[in-house]
């Protein structure tokens, strides 16, 4: 299994550059250490109106003190503002104390505020419903020991329950007696759900029907346990019956434990069952049914039908899920189970033709490198798995990016760098994409990036371009590998141009989206180190940047306007705005907000509008398909022929 080890950060060396007097810079990475003469001039040059509508710019947000936050999340809400979610932000000491974090920014007007967190979403899942709530669910039951840290022997115990009329409760700390008399401890709550009654019909030796017996199955659930004392008398890989400390009467004859494999090695994360949703308009989590896994690092996708689908995940006692997955319905509130199918943890699946969901071996990392790799299509009601060949370096897709590219009726899937499983040094440059309307798909290779690159953060912007910036070349920015970069990729030239640099460098943890004014928000960075040797340990990057890309400089004062308009479609799917100046109106995009983490993003995507016009409006007509428009609140843009972008539009598409 990958390894995540220690929970800290890093800001990143930008690239160093020889310079002498006042010299061209070459490319395009900003300097940490040019002289005063060189940085001075690489500041003029990047301010220069030219520069900026060539390559855009960066600029910092003013983050008061009390609401800089461990951004492990984020996702946009169809109020406009922007969800930030840490939980206990990968710092240990804040997941003991039980202090979770949540802020929400309105990019509007840079104000942030704070929101009550009931557990600790740090490595949940999310999605966005079709009413425009977001959908969390998952996230840290205990935080992992890495080998030699494993004091308190400890392992999974199996928790059956034989009364058929009640489910049973054992709070954490709930103690499990061996038989040989060694308590172990629970470390979280646990439901025992009741026994089932089936009843069976049985037959004599003649074939003569008996009468109706009724057996009982044992409800069961499971619990991490640790032993009260230390070393290695507590280990034992043999499975027995353990008493229960403190039931009496029924309950400590029909309740008891089954141990697993208890041990002294190194303990993964573990995750909770919880989800909530998030209501944009009360600002607040809101309890739903909890699912019927714990899951840390898992994938929630939303369906056409408007369900949300949650794969993979490390479970309550720190196992990869074995393909459980389950779908949340936003009617009811509650989890049903789900096709049976195995991935890493944070697969990037993507909603294509027909509702089946396209992965393309993005994953962000925990599970053997020899399952669930390879990319492929999955049709959910046949709960079959098209594989798809032709992807270079396919040893190299976790924490790569990848996204289902403009416009989304061309159905054609990206893929960008990447890096071995794991603590791995390996990174690839390569890009793939694949043709998804083709019979028999096969990922064509595209341009390379500029290096080798994990952790890269890739958007999609109104013009139909794609967004990338950031990452490292090794894992968590080891050595300083921090790559201060960013680029556009034109889908329909199939090639990379530049764009300025960002100035603070981003890995692991890190996240990017955009905006509803057609900027891109860039968020978090957690390295292991701070330094190319590897010795000083890192910090989180807690500082946030926008991009405001080239023809915002160029045109942002002239931009398309949208005036007043209806915020759901009519009838015949259509919506139609007021502008005073229809036609310089060329293009109309229906973009869906982002919800990120781990650079996976498997909410994103563009879809083409038809357009029609009058002397004073514009009409958009949106597809009806809910396998290329699944329901839910869009951002609509026009854009000019020069690319430039109106401000969004907030849509719901039901």
């Amino acid at each position: 299994m990958a390894h995540r080890p220690s929970r800290q950060t890093k800001k990143t060396k930008k690239t160093l550059l020889g310079i002498t007097g006042i010299a061209v810079l070459a490319g395009l990475n900003a300097p940490a250490a040019l002289g005063f003469a060189g940085e001075q001039y690489y500041e003029y040059k990047i301010s220069r109106p030219a520069y900026q509508a060539k390559y855009g710019s960066w600029s910092g947000v003013d983050i008061p003190a009390e609401y800089r936050t461990n951004a492990i999340h984020a996702a946009l809400l169809h109020t406009g503002k922007v969800l930030i979610v840490a939980g206990s932000g990968n710092e240990q000491k804040k997941f003991d104390a039980g202090s979770f974090d949540t802020v929400l920014w309105d990019p509007r007007t840079d104000t942030f505020k704070r929101i009550p967190t009931p557990d600790d979403f740090f490595c949940s899942g999310h999605a966005q419903l079709p009413d425009g709530r977001l959908l969390v669910a998952g996230g840290t039951a205990r935080y992992e020991r890495l080998d030699g840290e494993v004091v308190r022997a400890g392992g999974g115990m199996r928790v059956k329950n034989e009364n058929p009329d009640r489910a049973i409760v054992l709070k954490k700390g709930t103690v499990f007696r061996s038989p040989a008399g060694v308590d172990y401890v629970s470390r979280a709550d646990v439901t025992v759900p009741r026994a089932s009654r089936n009843q069976v019909i049985t037959y004599d030796r003649a074939g003569v029907m008996q009468p109706w017996k009724t057996e009982v199955t044992a409800g069961e659930a499971r619990v991490f346990v640790e032993a009260e004392e230390k070393g290695p008398g507590a280990v034992t890989d043999r499975q027995a019956q353990y008493e229960i400390v403190g039931l009496r009467g029924e309950d400590a004859s029909n309740t008891y434990g089954l141990s697993e494999k208890i041990t002294l090695a190194k303990q993964d994360f573990q995750g909770i069952r919880a989800a909530y949703e998030f209501d944009p308009k009360a600002e607040k989590y809101i309890p739903v049914a909890p699912m019927a896994k714990a899951r840390w690092y898992p994938t929630l996708v939303g369906l056409d039908d408007g369900r949300v689908l949650a794969v993979s995940g490390l479970d309550d006692v720190g196992v990869i899920d074995p393909g459980d997955n389950e779908i949340y319905d936003p009617v009811t509130k509650k989890w049903s189970p789900g096709p049976h199918r195995y991935f890493p943890t944070y697969p990037a699946l993507f909603l294509t033709k027909g509702g089946k969901l396209f992965y393309p071996a993005s994953n962000a990392g925990y599970g053997p490198a020899d399952q669930g790799r390879e990319p492929g299509l999955w049709d959910l009601g046949t709960n079959t798995f098209q594989k798809v060949p032709g992807l270079r370096d396919a040893d190299r897709t976790e924490t790569s990016a990848s996204l289902l590219l403009p416009p989304a009726q061309d159905q054609k899937v990206m893929i960008l760098g990447g890096g071995g499983v794991g603590e791995s040094r390996k990174s690839t440059a390569r890009t793939a994409v694949v043709d998804l309307k083709k019979a028999g798909p096969v990922f064509q290779d595209g341009p390379d990036l500029p290096q080798g690159t994990r952790y890269l953060n890739s958007v999609i912007m109104p013009d139909d371009s794609v967004f990338t910036t950031n990452g490292s070349k090794d894992y968590r920015g080891r050595g300083a590998s921090n790559i201060l970069k960013a680029q556009f990729y034109d889908p329909k030239a199939n090639a990379f141009h530049e764009a300025a640099s960002p100035r603070v460098g981003r890995n692991y943890h890190s996240e990017a989206l955009l905006l509803p004014d057609g900027r891109v928000a860039t968020f978090g960075s957690d390295p292991l180190f701070d330094d190319r040797r590897n010795t000083k340990l890192g910090h989180f990057e807690q500082r946030m940047e926008v991009f405001t890309p080239p023809a915002l400089h160029r045109n942002g004062k002239n931009r398309p306007v949208l005036g007043r308009g209806p915020e759901e479609l009519d009838g015949n799917h259509r919506a139609t705005f007021a502008t005073d100046h229809p036609e310089r109106v060329v293009k109309a995009r229906l973009m869906r907000p982002s919800a990120v983490t781990h650079t996976t993003d498997v909410e994103q995507r563009s879809i083409e509008l038809g357009l029609t016009k009058t002397a004073d409006s514009v009409t958009v007509d949106v597809p009806r398909d809910p396998a290329l428009v699944p329901p839910g609140w869009y951002m609509l843009f026009v854009t000019d022929a020069q690319g430039t972008p109106s401000e969004a539009k907030w849509i719901h598409v039901r």
